[in-house]
Formats: structure tokens, sequence, C-alpha cells
């Protein structure tokens, strides 16, 4: 089921469609260009804005990109970087990566570079229009075909390749995000894309909705954006946040994998706090693994006073979390690493103040008590006492853990066999010496030796 868009021409604010429809695509042609006219967003009559000549500009011509650049050239395809990566030189700031469109399909870029006699990698990505070149053995390029989102079901699209660069930036989520860089300097902006970046401004391509419903993880890809481009915590559009909310459930449909993502970089960016609360009000929760009923009053609590220390993704989403059992759904839902995964439980277990009059000592006794390794329980420690903002962060980082003095080889001499007995003695002469603030001599642990094994054996028989 799929439809073609042969031509897209722009004169003034006068649009001109040609479509081609399947039998089986369900609607006639003057209702699709009705639904094309709706959603269609005011677009520039002339979408060069710029000539850009900055230094992070010229970095990125490496001496691979420009034999590239001359190849494309010579073949009579354009070559331009899309993109993150344009608005990324816009901001200032030299990319991490970049991103090419051509108006070239995937067999002429194949046919291109196999008589170019360049080598091509990942041919996986060819299905969805990117082909990706190694030039001089040494850079990869991801280079993909201009194209329409044909038929979408919130997840994939079927696309259809184009030679039109405006098609192509109306199918991309954003406006800061769907300009285009002529490996000239010339900035291509059909939507208006540079203004709201100046503006710090975060949008949708034209329908807020439509864009939406293309890929539900939009909705978090927006989050993400706002985190990282806005300058006020809560300046969001009534209408997009009203969007978001109307497709809600349309996040059932992506993988937890994808959501987690994209939740990370939220939770790690600008403005965590406010935005996980937004997520909330706008009835994500359920949809992305947290409770129905989040511990928002917690979050507010736990942002105002730790947000400045850099709390680690999980730390700050497990405040929404009321038990280990949500911990547990959550890991279900986003499928989290083992790390993750037990720093959620972790946080949820040990968050409530430990009151003793020696503050830190509950806290270096989970560090030496815990079967995990002391590196990685000393790490959940600190994120349970940023959670808090505990006074005692500095000196339990610089704390360096004890040494346990009891060895297999002495409890072998005591006569403890080998095995099960031997890690079950082993861990209960650590709880003890743990308990005693570290003090406890070799001596004095190994005389609680017969006491301890003669727990074990009834449990074994159990």
């Amino acid at each position: 089921m799929f439809f073609i868009l042969d031509k897209f021409i722009l004169k003034g604010w006068n649009y001109a469609v040609r479509i081609s429809l399947s039998k089986n695509f369900g609607i006639s042609v003057a209702e699709r260009i009705k639904q094309l006219k709706m959603n269609l967003p005011k677009v520039r009559e002339d979408p060069i804005i710029m000539k850009l000549d900055t230094l992070e500009f010229k970095s990125v011509f490496t001496e691979e990109l420009q034999i590239l650049s001359a190849m494309f050239q010579r073949h009579g395809y354009e070559l331009r970087i899309a993109g993150g990566a344009v608005r990324d030189l816009l901001m200032g700031q030299k990319p991490k990566d970049l991103d090419f469109a051509t108006t070239a399909t995937p067999i002429e870029m194949k046919s291109m570079f196999e008589k170019e006699n360049v080598r091509m990698i990942n041919m996986n990505g060819e299905k969805h229009g990117t082909i990706t070149p190694r030039i001089n053995d040494k850079e990869n390029f991801e280079v993909t075909t201009l194209r329409i989102d044909v038929v979408t079901d919130g997840r994939h699209a079927e696309v259809q390749f184009t030679t039109d660069w405006l098609l192509d930036a109306l199918r991309r989520d954003l406006t800061i995000n769907s300009m285009f860089l002529g490996l000239d300097g010339s900035v291509y902006d059909y939507f208006y894309g540079y203004d709201d970046l100046k503006k710090k401004r975060v949008v949708f391509v034209g329908s807020a909705t439509t864009r939406i419903q293309e890929d539900y993880l939009r909705i978090l890809r927006y989050f993400r954006f706002y985190g990282r481009i806005a300058t006020e915590a809560d300046n969001h559009e009534i209408i997009t946040l009203n969007a978001i909310r109307e497709n809600a459930s349309g996040m059932e449909k992506i993988s937890g994998e994808r959501i987690w993502s994209e939740l990370k970089k939220i939770l790690e960016g600008n403005f965590a706090g406010h935005l996980m609360v937004k997520i909330v009000e706008c009835n994500l929760s359920s949809y992305i693994g947290l409770p129905n009923k989040p511990n928002v009053d917690e979050l507010k609590r736990v942002w105002s006073r730790s947000g400045h220390l850099h709390l680690h993704s999980i730390t700050l989403l497990s405040s929404l979390l009321n038990t280990i059992e949500d911990a547990a759904t959550l890991n279900a839902r986003l499928k989290l690493s083992a790390f993750d995964r037990d720093l959620a439980i972790f946080i949820v277990e040990h968050r409530l103040p430990k009151l003793h009059s020696k503050p830190l000592l509950p806290y270096q006794q989970l560090v030496v008590k815990s079967k995990l390794k002391p590196s990685v329980i000393k790490n959940y420690v600190k994120e349970v006492l940023k959670y808090n903002n505990s006074s005692y962060l500095n000196e339990f980082e610089s704390w360096n853990i004890p040494k346990f003095p009891i060895s297999g080889a002495m409890l072998k001499n005591e006569g403890v066999e080998s095995g099960r007995l031997m890690g079950f003695v082993m861990q209960e002469l650590k709880n003890r010496w743990a308990d005693s603030d570290f003090s406890i001599s070799v001596e004095e642990l190994l005389k609680y030796i017969p006491e301890v094994s003669s727990h074990f054996v009834p449990r074994r028989n159990k």
C-alpha cells in the first residue's frame, strides 16, 4: 500500500502536486492532496538563508570528505549535510556525527562507488535508502537518498525516493532538525528552523499530531531537544503538549530499548526534573514503564535538592518509583542493563535515611556486606547519597574500602570444607566484621567459625 509523489512545485504559496495511487491505498487523489495541504507548514520561497564559513564548518572537511564530495560532483548528484549536524554547526558546535542526504538513489550510489572502486559497508541500510562508503579505508560516511514517508504505522514507514529536498525536509520531526547544509556552506532552511533555533524554540515541522503519528518516539525526542535547546524550564507550546497527550498511547508501539535510549538523554540533560514532571502530566507514565501513579512529589524533592549533583539517569528516574516491584516493571519495559536494573532496586530499597551515630557507617557496611563487586556497590551508595544530597558524599567518595582480613586458605586451615559452606562462612564472618565497624581481629573472627558453620547445616539440608 503506497503512493508516489512525482512532483512538488513551489511558486510563492501555490503548490502543485501530482500523485499516483495504488488501487489498494483506499483514498482518492483529491483526498490525498487535501491532506497534504492541511498539513503543509509555511515554507520559505528562497530556502538558502546564509553562507556558513565558520571554523567548526571548516573542521569537518577531512581529506576523505573532500574525496566523497568530488565523487558526487563528477557523477552529477547533489550531496548535503543533513539534520542534527546542521543544527550543531549553526549553534557554533562541531557535530559528533555527520549524516548526508543526496539526490542519488541507492542503486545509483552503488554503481558510482563500484566505478570509483570504493568499498561499501553495512549493506543493511540499503533498504532504508542508506549506503555507507568507506573512503581511503579510513572514514565511513552514511549517505541517504532523499525520501518521502508514504505509509507509516507509528514505528515504521514505507518510503518513496525523491529528488525534492523540500519533501525530505517535510518528513523530519522538528524544524531545528529539518535543515540542510551544502558543502559550499549554503544553509537550506525550508521551515524556519534557524529562526526557531535563535529563539530557543522547539516545535514540530507542520502539524505536531501528524509528525508524532508518523513515529511516536518523536514524543520523547521533543522533550530531549527541549532540554538541549530551550533556556526556560517550562516554556512549552500548548498545541504541542496537547498533541502529545492525545497520542500518548502510541508509545505502546515503541520498543523499550528505543524508549530508554531517548529517556536516558532527557534525564541527563538540562531541566531533567521539570521535563519528567511534564512527561508524567502528559499521561506517558504507564507507556514507558513507570507506575500509573508515579511519585511526582518525591521527584520534585530530589530534583530541587540534588539536581546540581549530576545524578545518574536511573537515580532521578527511581524517584518516581514507589516500590521495588515498580523497579522490576520498569526493567521489564525498558530492558535495562544489569547495572541500571540493580541500581533502580538499590535506590528504592535504601533511599530512606539511615540514622546512626556514625552517619557513614551504615553505607560503608552496605559496600562491604554486598556480594556485588565493591567498586559497583560503592557507586550505588554514592547515588543514594546524591539522591539525599548528603553532606557526607565527599567523605564517602574518599573512603578506601577496607580489605577483609580472612582468606579462603585461613578457613581451610580451620577445617572449613570448600564450596558452599566456605562461601557461607566467609559471608557471615564478613557481616560480623562490618557490624563491628571493621574492628574485630582475625583471631576473634576465626573463633566464630564453629557457631557460623552450625547454622549452615540445617539450611543446606532444607
